[in-house]
């Protein structure tokens, strides 16, 4: 039996794959990954695929090694691998979705009938891909809450204070002269830190179920550290809005409760490098803890 293999629609058929997948890895972590690691790894892993189709070793043999190659170099070439351990914690949740993924593709060609040769096709498989990877997507956060809680570590003026944080899709707060983010904080945690110090205030709007407006105070944080599974994040100069409630329980967190809410725009911006910019830039706003003391 004689078959044909088109070399690049069956490239172009795992890029997308891994894509897909490191995607989800990306979303399942802090986001370290910028938009062209994410294209690299995925190419290095398609590139794997043709593997086991060099050489005359045996066919077992071929298809380990084209495996361990193409998830070693998805991984590090996508993600700041910086220990063992931070790469096994990736490869579980590559593992997870690529069988999570194929489950679901299985399901679905099962399912398929009469349309069955239509979406086993090139194209067929990537819009099915398409449409479970935008499913996964979509309800992680439900699914998996625990992958949004990390550790975070506030900076400010010698002060330091370790907490556990909520990365919240829901929490939509900017800063309304520089658009940024703002991410929301315990009282008792802005207390140990800014010790009575206003400097910097700055009035931050909000909307929420039950009360159609507010304003929160909000401070500039000078340095904040974010860890997730071993991969660290670092920012400058964020703002904080100081809620005076208890923000939630981290179920899992040792036990603790979760004392902060990180903006996800936070992260997204974190992914093009760089120190984050400014959006709205205002000629005679400098961002730091000495100016807008009187700012709303």
């Amino acid at each position: 039996m004689h078959y044909e293999l088109y070399a690049d629609s069956l490239f172009l058929l795992n890029f997308i794959m891994n894509l897909y997948l490191l995607i989800l890895v990306d979303h399942s972590t802090l986001h370290t990954a910028s938009v062209g690691r994410l294209a690299a790894g995925a190419a290095a892993g398609a590139l794997c695929y043709f593997l086991p189709f060099l050489g005359t070793a045996p066919v077992f043999l071929k298809l380990a090694a084209g495996i361990i190659a193409g998830c070693v170099g998805m991984l590090c070439i996508t993600f700041p691998v910086k220990s063992f351990g931070m790469f096994l914690r990736l490869l579980e949740r590559l593992i997870v979705y690529s069988f999570g993924m194929g489950g679901a593709l299985l399901f679905l060609v099962r399912i398929a009938g009469p349309a069955r040769d239509a979406v086993t096709s090139g194209l067929g498989i990537t819009g099915l891909g398409g449409l479970v990877f935008w499913l996964f997507l979509r309800f992680r956060y439900g699914l998996r809450a625990k992958d949004s809680v990390c550790r975070a570590t506030l900076l400010r003026d010698g002060e330091e204070a370790v907490v556990w944080a909520l990365i919240d899709s829901g929490n939509s707060l900017v800063e309304p002269i520089s658009g940024k983010p703002v991410c929301i904080l315990e009282q008792e945690v802005f207390d140990r830190i800014w010790k009575g110090d206003v400097r910097g205030f700055r009035a931050i709007p909000y909307h929420s179920i039950g009360k159609k407006s507010g304003i929160l105070p909000g401070y500039l944080l000078p340095q904040l550290l974010l860890e997730l599974d071993g991969m660290k994040l670092s920012f400058r100069n964020v703002y904080v809005a100081v809620s005076s409630n208890d923000i939630s329980e981290a179920e899992g967190a040792e036990a603790e409760s979760v004392k902060m809410i990180i903006h996800p725009g936070l992260l997204q911006q974190s992914r093009k490098g760089g120190p984050l910019k400014r959006q709205n830039v205002r000629r005679n706003d400098s961002e730091s803890d000495d100016t807008g003391q009187n700012a709303v």
